[in-house]
């Protein structure tokens, strides 16, 4: 049997076991070989990946499941049966295992996929970095010379998927924890509407904006993923990019842009618009609101601290301070603030839904920037949450819209990676799919 390619996405893998060029069993061994190699230090919690094959088994539940025999990796916020959540904390590392798996862990497992471990990540889920000051922080492997953040909160998820280690990486989206990793690695990340997909058994950031899904190789990866995660099918229409409708958003989306990312960006409108997309600059000025609506702190300090406050009064000193920091925000709002912020969103979104009719989408850079070094951002308080800023400018607007969006590589080879988002309100998931499958075809022709 042939080796698999690090490079080949979930549906390649299952052509090649079902052509006999490769069994579950050799491509289980595989990732798992790749999961314990250096290239995925800190990418998994201490006592995985073994621990977790032998507890969920990794055998393939369902031959003709839409996932039988893929390696997948858990982020640590998931509940799987007979292992400890410890959502990237120690403050949770001695706590009982639990008792059954999540929805999102039992339906991945009921498709046939084989897990390779538990994935490190941001402690809480409460950062766009990847930085986790107690296990260690997985090394963005774009770049072989420095040693780069993987972005956050989905670190480990994002690397074991970006390494091979995993041809699905599990994770969770609250301000852009799937898509920011994504841009930041180079691989596919897609956030659904949040109501889609099940959050029971996942330890909560905001449940108002906390959204479960997953990273992937490629566009067609992350439908069948989804389908599996959602138990849904998506439907979708083909609709070619010379009948779409763009819009490009002028506010606030493409400010401090660096080089890589504007050259990468720029050259993608004008790729798209030779395949015969039809691209409208729009103000978007809505976009702007969102500075005052969460002035008192946002929906994720509010819920976070609703959520924390009894275990944090405890044991505040076992948190990473800069995690803490940002719990406590919640501290502060009354009741009336929460109330408020609750009304403001609700109108923003129908402000925004308004001004997105007829559009299929939009695009915008998922970050502004490409993945910094690590070494910058350790004793740095201020270039610390002035970079996690950026990285969750652009994606959390897709969070406070209760919508939908993708982010899918658009660099070229020899750059650092760049993420081309496309998004749109809440329920155009398979819009946003179709379109997302067009806009990686034109961007692959055009290399």
């Amino acid at each position: 049997m042939s080796q698999m390619p690090p490079s080949g996405d979930l549906h390649a893998t299952r052509q090649a076991m079902a052509m006999g060029q490769a069994s579950p069993q050799l491509v289980f061994e595989q990732a798992r070989a790749r999961a314990l190699s250096d290239a995925c230090r800190h990418v998994f919690m201490p006592g995985t990946p073994q621990t977790l094959a032998e507890t969920v088994g990794n055998s393939v539940s369902d031959p003709a499941g839409l996932l039988a025999g893929i390696p997948v990796s858990v982020k640590d916020l998931f509940d799987v049966a007979g292992q400890t959540t410890a959502a990237g904390s120690t403050v949770l590392a001695a706590a009982a295992p639990v008792g059954e798996s999540c929805p999102a862990v039992a339906r991945l497992h009921a498709a046939g996929a084989t897990f390779v471990g538990r994935t490190n990540m941001v402690e809480f889920a409460f950062s766009g970095v990847g930085i986790n000051p107690h296990y260690g922080t997985p090394v963005n492997p774009a770049d072989p010379k420095i040693a780069r953040i993987p972005g956050g909160s989905s670190s480990g998820a994002a690397v074991s998927v970006a390494t091979g280690a995993a041809l699905v990486g599990l994770g969770s989206d609250t301000g852009g924890s799937i898509r920011i990793p994504a841009a930041l690695c180079g691989i596919v990340g897609f956030k659904s509407t949040a109501r889609l997909v099940p959050t029971e058994g996942a330890i909560p950031l905001s449940p108002s904006l906390d959204t479960v899904c997953a990273l992937t190789r490629s566009v067609r990866d992350a439908i069948t993923v989804h389908e599996v995660l959602a138990a849904r099918k998506v439907r979708l229409a083909g609709k070619p990019l010379a009948s779409c409708r763009l819009a490009v958003a002028r506010t606030v989306m493409q400010d401090l842009l660096d080089n890589t990312v504007a050259e990468a960006f720029g050259r993608t409108l004008r790729v798209l618009r030779q395949a015969g997309a039809h691209i409208e600059e729009v103000g978007l000025e809505e976009i702007a609101d969102l500075a005052t609506i969460n002035a008192t702190g946002g929906l994720s300090a509010a819920e976070s601290y609703a959520w924390h406050r009894t275990l944090i009064a405890r044991r505040q000193a076992e948190y990473d301070p800069r995690v803490a920091l940002r719990i406590l925000r919640g501290a502060g709002m009354s009741a009336a603030d929460y109330i408020d912020l609750l009304a403001a969103r609700k109108a923003w979104i129908a402000r925004m839904e308004a001004r997105l009719q007829g559009f299929d989408a939009v695009l915008s850079p998922t970050v502004p920037i490409v993945a910094p070094p690590i070494a910058g951002l350790l004793g740095d308080d201020t270039e610390f949450f002035r970079v996690n800023g950026l990285l969750l400018r652009n994606t959390s607007v897709v969070n406070m819209l209760d919508g939908c969006a993708i982010s899918l590589p658009c660099h070229t080879p020899g750059q650092l990676p760049v993420g081309l988002m496309l998004w749109h309100a809440a329920l155009h998931d398979d819009a946003v799919l179709d379109l997302a499958l067009q806009v990686e075809a034109a961007m692959t022709n055009s290399l």
